[in-house]
């Protein structure tokens, strides 16, 4: 490992024609965040910290399947990336359960679980009806 590589835990292409991974999108899953850099001599990269996400969905359309590829969409509280698509990935049910297991990995370490996202930026307004 090189001095200053981070250690990821699963990475893979964006995949276009044919299932193949012919694509500037490169998706990487740490153990804290998930990341998508993108692009060929401009390159972007966004960090997607886990334990915001509060639900992920995948969808399998007929294109994608015939490669062995899926979409996984992330819901998260994060303010700049609320849905991020982590677009025609190979083994997207084995994607799925590691990015569960080191999200709940995650809660597990902060103690937070979803229900306690539900009013986390609302500015402290969760309990406004004090009549007892």
């Amino acid at each position: 490992m090189k001095k200053n590589e981070i250690p990821y835990v699963w990475t893979d292409k964006k995949r276009t024609l044919f299932g193949l991974p012919i694509s500037f999108t490169r998706y990487f899953l740490t153990e804290t965040k998930f990341i998508t850099r993108t692009g060929f001599l401009s390159v972007d990269e966004d960090e997607l910290d886990l334990y915001k996400i509060t639900d992920k969905k995948i969808k399998r359309p007929f294109g994608q399947r015939l490669f062995g590829c899926g979409t996984i969409i992330i819901y998260s509280r994060d303010t700049d990336t609320p849905t991020k698509e982590i677009r025609c990935v190979k083994n997207v049910r084995m994607v799925s359960d590691k990015i569960d297991l080191y999200l709940n990995q995650m809660r597990d370490k902060y103690g937070i679980r979803g229900r306690d996202l539900m009013n986390m930026y609302d500015g402290g307004n969760a309990d406004t009806d004090n009549n007892f």
